[in-house]
């Protein structure tokens, strides 16, 4: 597995990680078992950056409950976020999730869509300092708020910065992933696939016969790759409930890269289906 570098402190993380919008909300014993596979083969094709936030219902406690039965829980690095307003609500919210997610320390907590950020900023360095948190960062999902994203990162010290890009949301490529770099702040990649919509695009077409060449054998292969080229990103973070998805979302960690070149290739190939 590729890995990339946290600036702030040189630690290394591999470059496919795994969110848990959607597929995490759930309690059932079917669910349990399969997520089980989901999480035993993220780990074991060398993923360990596990995204999570309150927003997504029992995904949490989920995480929590899953990784806690886990002989690697300690091996995983821990993303969750605070997403409430008020300077107590924001305590208890985040003691909250630490409890849910079974973690004495967690090892990234985001202010969620930068919801009352100036308020949680503070608590987040206090806890960093006391050891609670590892790192800060701050998250969106739009690409209209690339410009307040940005401004912050200028203003304050954070760690990572969480925002979309996909093959076929590509406004990061402008400015976003430059300035974080610049900046040296790492970046988490959310909805890689469009929340769904590419597969939804994608599933009834070939792979183009050159992505082979890339050890491609899959469409989410193809479209993760395509984000982890960049060498600006730091981790991409693809939600799934099916373990058989994730074995090839962790496929395009491996091996060969795109250059720019190919990645123009791939996006127009895309463009034109």
């Amino acid at each position: 597995m590729i890995t990339r570098t946290i600036p702030s402190t040189g630690e290394s993380i591999p470059v496919i990680g795994m969110g848990t919008y959607n597929t995490f909300d759930t309690n059932n014993k079917s669910a349990f078992d399969s997520l089980t596979a989901v999480l035993n083969t993220f780990y074991q094709a060398g993923g360990r950056l596990i995204d999570s936030s309150p927003m997504y219902g029992n995904a949490e406690r989920m995480v929590g409950t899953l990784t806690s039965k886990a002989p690697f829980a300690n091996e995983l690095f821990y993303a969750t976020k605070v997403w409430t307003r008020g300077l107590q609500q924001g305590i208890k919210q985040m003691d909250h999730s630490m409890d849910l997610m079974d973690r004495k320390v967690i090892d990234l907590m985001q202010i969620h869509n930068l919801t009352d950020w100036k308020t949680h900023l503070p608590v987040l360095r206090e806890w960093k300092e006391a050891g609670k948190i590892r790192y800060i960062g701050i998250t969106h999902y739009t690409f209209s708020s690339y410009d307040d994203l940005e401004k912050v990162m200028r203003a304050e010290p954070v760690d990572f910065v969480q925002f979309n890009y996909s093959i076929l949301e590509r406004e990061a490529e402008d400015r976003l992933l430059y300035v974080a770099a610049e900046l040296g702040v790492a970046t988490l990649i959310n909805r890689p696939f469009g929340q769904g919509r590419l597969f939804t695009h994608l599933k009834n077409e070939p792979l183009p016969h050159w992505a082979a060449d890339l050890s491609i054998q899959s469409w989410g292969a193809f479209l993760l790759k395509y984000i982890i080229a960049h060498s600006n990103v730091t981790c991409v973070i693809p939600a799934s409930s099916n373990a058989q998805h994730m074995a090839d979302n962790m496929e395009a960690g491996e091996g060969t890269l795109p250059d720019e070149r190919t990645r123009e290739k791939m996006a127009a190939y895309v463009r034109a289906l």
